[in-house]
């Protein structure tokens, strides 16, 4: 099973390389092969989050304001995450200063909040998180490199897209991979997290995904927006491990509310887990999502 997975895999990233040396040589974001090969920046590669992953079995954990105390070695494991669309000011000020005062690793936000999240965190070491094409991925590739280039230069550390899935299930395998390439440029040097929403795609479909996001330079893969038709399973995180190996993290995300669900999901080969539940994971009870559906 492991060889025919490998060898889908490496059909599925020469069939797109194949069809866009050509056509991105040409291409005015993709003027440079040698420049935009894609190694992406895989968390294997940043001391601290080896060492969280070594620790704690996970290297960022998902979560929502109004989370109260936690324990130290697992803050800053924590994407604090508010991605509701009708977030108000007063809403991601307390998201920022929870992340500041429990020494959370980052806060994630919708892409319109980057600025007032970034100067609310003057001065700490909480990183920025922007999502992008969220939470359909319908949009054009433009628009998406377009939103991604502006969240980092408002101060994203880093980016959060949705793959675009109606090309991915009508096959149109370059178009889903030129837009992940496109998002992934105009991140740099920031990593990119490839959404590609398990829930809506069959087992084919997950695993072409995956190459596709590691054909073009991604540096993770990562389960569910929280708000489509499924979240995380064990069987999806352990595919996308088997897919990807060790050169790209996996973030199992979506309907993770307890303990139990995290060790599973990590178990299965998580290298981040995604939750708005995070009081209930950390603290060994189930919960209820607050930063969306899940």
């Amino acid at each position: 099973m492991d060889s025919d997975l490998d060898k889908l895999v490496d059909a599925v990233a020469s069939r797109v390389r194949l069809r866009l040396a050509g056509e991105m040589r040409k291409s005015p974001c993709c003027a440079s092969r040698e420049e935009c090969s894609g190694e992406g920046l895989c968390a294997a590669r940043r001391a601290d989050d080896v060492a969280l992953i070594r620790d704690s079995g996970a290297c960022r954990v998902g979560a929502a304001p109004g989370i109260g105390q936690v324990r130290g070695d697992l803050a800053a494991a924590i994407d604090h995450t508010l991605l509701k669309p009708d977030a108000t000011r007063e809403d991601l000020k307390k998201l920022c200063d929870e992340a500041k005062r429990y020494g959370f690793a980052s806060v994630c936000v919708n892409s319109a909040n980057v600025r007032v999240v970034k100067e609310m965190l003057r001065g700490s070491p909480v990183m920025a998180v922007a999502v992008v094409g969220f939470p359909l991925g319908a949009m054009s590739t433009q628009a998406k490199a377009f939103e991604a280039r502006e969240a980092v230069r408002m101060g994203a550390d880093e980016i959060d897209m949705v793959i675009n899935i109606g090309a991915l299930k009508s096959r149109e395998y370059a178009q889903v991979e030129e837009d992940i390439r496109a998002v992934v440029q105009a991140s740099r040097p920031h990593p990119v997290k490839v959404i590609l929403e398990t829930g809506a795609l069959s087992q084919e479909e997950k695993i072409i995904g995956c190459a596709l996001s590691r054909a073009a330079g991604a540096a993770f893969v990562k389960t569910s927006t929280g708000f489509g038709p499924g979240g995380a399973t064990v069987e999806d995180v352990a595919l996308m491990r088997r897919v990807v190996g060790d050169e790209m993290g996996v973030k199992a995300s979506g309907g993770v509310r307890s303990t139990e669900d995290a060790e599973k999901m990590m178990k299965a080969g998580a290298t981040r887990i995604g939750a708005s539940a995070s009081v209930a994971i950390v603290g060994g009870k189930n919960g209820k999502a607050s930063g969306g559906k899940y």
